[in-house]
C-alpha cells in the first residue's frame, strides 16, 4: 500500500509526458502539412534586343624571301585598310592598327628547310565603336581592299567578320525578369482557383540563367549576329491558402 502512491504518481507522469510529446508531434506534422500546402511553377520569358557595340577585327598578311619587303607590303596594307575605314566614316578614336608582326619561319625550333618563302607576316586594324549599323556596312564593302591585294583574313585571326556584343545587358535584364516573374504567377493564380485555393506569398525564387543567342540557329552567342535573343526560365514557389 505504501508504494502504491508513489507508483501511481509515476505512472500518471510517465503518462502526461507521452501525451505531450504525442500533442508536439502532431503540432510538427500539422505544421508539415501546412508548409506542403504549396505549388512551384516556371516562368517563361523572352525578348530580343539589338547590339549596342561592335568589334571589327580586319587581319592581313604577307608572305616573302625578304624581311625588309614583307615589312613594308604590310605597312602598305595597314595604310590601305585605315583609309578604307576613313572613308567609311571611322573616326581615329574607333580605330587601333596593331604592330606588325614578321616571322622568320627558318629560325622556328623544328623548322623545314623546304619552306618555299622565308618570312611570313601579319597586321591588325580593330574598330572599336558603338555605331554597329555603320560596321555592319562597311564589313559588306571590303570588295575595294581586295582589289587593291590587300590579304584580308590573317593567320590566328579566328572567325571573320565583325563580332557584336550587347554591353547594355543590365538595361534589358531587369524587364525580362518582370516578364518572368509575371508569367509565373499568372500560372500559380490559375492553379491554385483550379485547386480551390488561394495563391499565398512567395516562399522561394529561383533567377534561373539567362541565355543569349543570336539568329544565325546557333545555340549559343558567337557574336556574329547583330540581333540577340535573350531567354530566361525562372522557377517560383508559391504558398497556397
Amino acid at each position: 500500500m505504501n508504494n502504491f502512491f508513489p507508483r501511481l504518481i509515476a505512472a500518471f507522469l510517465v503518462g502526461l509526458g507521452i501525451a505531450l510529446a504525442g500533442l508536439a508531434v502532431s503540432h510538427g506534422l500539422e505544421r508539415f502539412r501546412m508548409s506542403d500546402r504549396s505549388v512551384t511553377v516556371k516562368g517563361l520569358a523572352e525578348m530580343e534586343v539589338q547590339s549596342d557595340f561592335a568589334v571589327w577585327t580586319l587581319s592581313f598578311r604577307r608572305a616573302g624571301s625578304d624581311f625588309g619587303g614583307v615589312q613594308q607590303a604590310l605597312a602598305a596594307d595597314r595604310d590601305k585598310v585605315t583609309a578604307f575605314l576613313k572613308t567609311q566614316g571611322f573616326t581615329d578614336a574607333e580605330v587601333e592598327a596593331r604592330p606588325l608582326q614578321v616571322q622568320d619561319l627558318f629560325a622556328r625550333e623544328y623548322a623545314q628547310g623546304n619552306q618555299p618563302l622565308r618570312f611570313n607576316g601579319t597586321g591588325q586594324v580593330l574598330v572599336k565603336t558603338a555605331r554597329v549599323a555603320e560596321v555592319e556596312a562597311a564589313a559588306r564593302a571590303v570588295d575595294p581592299l581586295i582589289q587593291a591585294g590587300v590579304q584580308l583574313g590573317g593567320e590566328g585571326s579566328g572567325q571573320s567578320g565583325p563580332r557584336f556584343q550587347l554591353r547594355g545587358f543590365n538595361d534589358v535584364k531587369a524587364p525580362l525578369l518582370a516578364e518572368a516573374t509575371r508569367n509565373a504567377r499568372e500560372q500559380a493564380t490559375k492553379f491554385a482557383a483550379e485547386a480551390g485555393a488561394q495563391l499565398g506569398p512567395l516562399k522561394n525564387a529561383n533567377q534561373g540563367v539567362i541565355r543569349i543567342t543570336g539568329d544565325d540557329g546557333n545555340d549559343f552567342d558567337n557574336g556574329s549576329s547583330r540581333l540577340k535573343r535573350l531567354r530566361v526560365v525562372s522557377t517560383f514557389e508559391y504558398e497556397l491558402k
